[in-house]
């Protein structure tokens, strides 16, 4: 009866009565112990959970699988890429012959997998004799959340070979997969086999479909997602929110919220940060700071991820000196993240004695503050310093920081095709450059003009010229040109902003092909039609 009590205050995450109900027991058996370790686990408060077993041990009673089970889930949930203590638990259930057990191994492999351990987590999957949804659901999971969405939707392909039926778990940690490599058609083909299998658009299944279609690049089909939606909760119109703030669609944006608003679904701070970063990507500077007060209205405390949206606000319109007040007035230490998003308007607005300020107070922080270098080496070669330039250059060697190289890449027939810069090694380089210079010839008749600036190398004005021509994004245009269908829409991701002067000679192409082009760079979407971008040129 006690157990019984205690399991009913534990599942109910009424732990200090249940705490309480365990101390006063004068007898205790494994369900006891277990019902209580189940209860820390499932009520994130892993460490407590954890710290039972020793005691567990010590009066000389024996876990069950149920036990183990929670305990391993608990050990994932201590830190990220801890897992020491869930190799100890992985040891315990060698001990007591529970590897075996398929509740017990699914845990394991889960507790891995959580931990970021995937070759570890794909051992116990391979030599489990016995597989259920569970196990594939776990380490599909887990390569998703690792960003290896290849590798996930390879295992998903398994799954089905193996004629188990995926459920809305494996849904939606595929479509996550899909969201991050941007990979449309396999989002697309996912969808369908949800259709095809009858499944609702329920609950997160329904909100993850809508996520990938907004980073796939369709935001069109991700509305269609959220009006077809059987319930829309905060995380659905969060989700919308984003997508509209990533596509230039800040107006819209703000449109939905206000229509949220009606509708009495309260906000929270991810909502906040959606409508901010959607005022900060339109240039809507006055709505900006009446959604930032307003977050008192709805009791939500601004995080510093809040904060730095703001700064990049303020820098992105030019009010670069509101912007440093902003940060002095803060109530929280600024962080790197804080100052380097003032790094990157003054970078825009080529302000070199504020981004010295900044970039100093980043490398007080954080010297590895990812970005750091590179924007403060740009703002120098901008404004032709080229001394201040190379003395960032040694720096970054000095201190083992290195640029990321910039790389493009478009999705054909299933088959991904990646671009970098002046690239020679893709074999059909010779039609892809001829086909490029035909381009360029093209749209230069119509009004395009290299623009040398975004060249930062000190060489002369027909070398810089000649180094625009072939980066990464215009590669990846030329080769969807030649080989994408007639009159389709073109789609390429790029790995880090995209470059200004490919901005401008993508409208001239965009209108030269009648095409729409769609390029999803490390910050937002930019859609090309007719001549124009989605973003108004404020990027």
């Amino acid at each position: 009866m006690q157990n019984t009590l205690l399991n009913l205050y534990a599942k109910c995450g009424d732990l200090v009565y249940a705490r309480k109900l365990f101390d006063e027991m004068s007898s205790r058996d494994v369900v006891t112990w277990t019902a209580l370790i189940t209860g820390y686990s499932q009520h994130d408060r892993p460490q407590d959970a954890l710290l039972l077993l020793p005691e567990m041990l010590r009066i000389g009673l024996k876990p069950n699988q149920f036990t183990l089970a929670s305990l391993l889930k608990a050990a994932s949930g201590v830190g990220s890429t801890d897992v020491l203590q869930g190799r100890q638990l992985h040891g315990l259930c060698l001990r007591y012959g529970y590897d075996s057990n398929v509740y017990v191994s699914c845990a394991i492999l889960d507790m891995y997998a959580r931990c970021h351990h995937l070759e570890e987590a794909q051992l116990i999957f391979d030599v489990m004799v016995s597989k259920n949804e569970v196990s594939w659901n776990a380490l599909i999971a887990g390569y998703a959340r690792k960003g290896q969405g290849d590798k996930a939707f390879c295992l998903f392909s398994n799954m089905l070979r193996e004629n188990v039926k995926p459920t809305h778990f494996t849904y939606s940690s595929v479509l996550c997969a899909c969201a991050s490599m941007g990979s449309l058609e396999q989002g697309k083909w996912v969808h369908a086999l949800m259709i095809k299998w009858g499944e609702k658009l329920v609950a997160f299944v329904g909100n993850t479909l809508l996520d990938m279609y907004a980073k796939s690049g369709s935001i069109e089909d991700a509305k269609k997602v959220f009006d077809r939606l059987a319930k829309r909760d905060v995380v659905s119109w969060n989700s919308m929110l984003t997508g509209y703030s990533q596509h230039g669609l800040g107006k819209v944006a703000l449109q939905r919220f206000e229509e949220m608003l009606k509708i009495r679904i309260a906000p929270n701070d991810i909502t906040f940060l959606c409508v901010l970063t959607a005022c900060s990507h339109a240039g809507l500077l006055d709505e900006g700071r009446q959604y930032f007060d307003m977050m008192k209205k709805y009791n939500v405390e601004p995080q510093i991820s809040h904060y730095v949206t703001m700064v990049d606000l303020l820098g992105r319109a030019g009010h670069l000196d509101q912007a440093i007040q902003f940060i002095s007035e803060m109530p929280i230490k600024p962080t790197a993240a804080v100052w380097g998003a003032l790094l990157g308007a003054c970078r825009m607005h080529k302000n070199m004695e504020l981004g010295g300020y900044a970039a100093e107070r980043i490398f007080e922080l954080d010297s590895h503050y990812p970005g750091t270098h590179v924007l403060l080496y740009n703002i120098y070669a901008l404004a032709g310093r080229w001394n201040d330039a190379a003395k960032v250059r040694k720096m970054m060697k000095e201190s083992g920081v290195k640029k990321e190289p910039a790389c493009s890449w478009v999705e054909m027939e299933n088959e991904v095709h990646v671009f970098v810069a002046d690239d020679d090694a893709h074999p059909q380089r010779r039609e892809i450059h001829n086909m490029w210079e035909q381009i360029r010839d093209k749209i230069k008749e119509i009004g395009y003009v290299p623009d040398s600036s975004h060249v930062l190398l000190c060489m002369d004005q027909q070398e810089r010229e000649a180094k625009l021509q072939y980066h990464s994004e215009k590669l990846a245009l030329a080769f969807a040109l030649l080989y994408a269908p007639p009159g389709s829409t073109i789609r390429i991701k790029k790995n880090i902003r995209i470059c200004g002067d490919c901005h401008s000679a993508f409208k001239f192409v965009s209108k030269l092909v009648e095409r729409e082009i769609i390029v999803r760079d490390t910050n937002r979407f930019h859609h090309f039609c007719d001549g124009a971008c989605s973003c108004e040129d404020y990027w």
